[in-house]
């Protein structure tokens, strides 16, 4: 196996896939916030996570694993030393002056890059037949972040897996709560898939030791032909995450999705088909049941609409981009729309605060 060199900007959902490569053998630098850096390199990256089978959670500190995993700040980082880098940050995030300028020169390297972002990357749309990516610029907290960025050298991972930080432990632990697989689509060129594919076998071929006994962890990366195969996240997050938004508060995701299962399955199929409009098959999505079933598990509000309750003057526009996508094909939902409009007024208020 060929030890990868792998630059990850974000350090809250990027740990969970650090942790996972640094398991496989691989050196992994994640770029966060001084008190991030400073427990992460004295104590590790802490993941934990349930394990089909086995009660409770397994523990993995990234300390004890083959691979190295170390912290910095985005300042004084070249990216030409790495093989590839992974933007885990939220959208929002790529706006702060110094990952901006980070950001930037990832895109002049022309190092392949993976977003596991919810909020695909602007240049990725342009992998997308059908999609006019400069009609969805007003989608992005700040678009011009994106303009060196190429679209060649650029993939997106539909980020099934869901994770959150236990608010009563130090910020260098993460937990899973459910441990799906990350979904990539290839890359442009045949060199830079067959990079991504050899670190995907190398994550499924690891295994963690625990009492004496070698496991399987979950959580693995694949690599699909398909560049609609990172969309299936859309349906979830619009049938889920957006809808925890109401006018007066917010709610978990599991009360989002079976409070109203018929109202929830209709903005899921929309998204779907919306999909399948532009070309994706119908069999690079997830079915409905499939994610209500899993939703039954989660329950707390979705990462945005704390950020919201939190008062966040921005947060990731998925619902925004759905919106506008849906407008190039002359599609249109009245549940979108009023997510959009909800998700609005809670950002004016959040501004006037702030």
């Amino acid at each position: 196996m060929t030890t990868r060199k792998i630059l990850i900007l974000g350090a809250s959902y990027g740990s969970l896939l650090g942790v996972k490569l640094a398991l496989a053998g691989h050196a992994v630098r994640l770029i966060c916030l001084p008190a991030e850096q400073a427990l992460i390199n004295a104590k590790g990256a802490v993941v934990r996570m349930p394990i089909k089978g086995r009660e409770g959670l397994v523990e993995v500190n990234s300390k004890k694993l083959p691979g190295t995993l170390d912290a910095s700040g985005p300042e004084g980082i070249d990216p030409k030393k790495y093989d590839l880098a992974v933007l885990a940050m939220q959208e929002p995030q790529y706006g702060q002056p110094a990952v901006r300028a980070l950001l930037d020169a990832v895109g002049r390297s022309k190092v392949p890059c993976m977003s596991i972002m919810n909020m695909p990357p602007l240049p990725y749309l342009a992998r997308i037949p059908g999609v006019d990516a400069s009609k969805c610029r007003e989608s992005y907290t700040d678009p011009a972040v994106w303009d060196h960025v190429d679209p060649k050298f650029l993939t997106l991972c539909s980020p099934d897996p869901q994770a959150f930080r236990p608010p009563e432990e130090e910020v260098n632990v993460l937990q899973v709560r459910l441990p799906t697989n990350f979904k990539a689509a290839r890359f442009a060129t045949e060199e830079h898939t067959k990079m991504l594919r050899e670190i995907a076998e190398s994550v499924e071929a690891a295994r963690f030791e625990v009492d004496g006994e070698k496991i399987e962890l979950p959580v693995k990366l694949k690599v699909h032909e398909s560049v609609f195969v990172p969309l299936a996240k859309w349906a979830m997050l619009m049938a889920g995450n957006y809808r925890c938004v109401l006018a007066d508060g917010v709610r978990p995701i599991k009360d989002a999705v079976h409070g109203n299962l018929e109202e929830t399955r209709a903005v899921y199929n929309y998204v779907v088909d919306l999909c399948v409009s532009l070309g994706a098959d119908r069999n690079d999505l997830v079915p409905f049941d499939k994610y209500a079933n899993a939703a039954q598990s989660l329950g707390s509000p979705s990462s945005a609409a704390r950020a919201l309750a939190a008062g966040a003057p921005n947060i990731e526009r998925v619902d925004r981009l759905v919106q506008c996508v849906g407008a190039q094909k002359g599609l249109k939902s009245a549940a979108i729309d009023q997510i959009v409009s909800i998700v609005d007024s809670w950002l004016v208020k959040n501004r006037r605060k702030g």
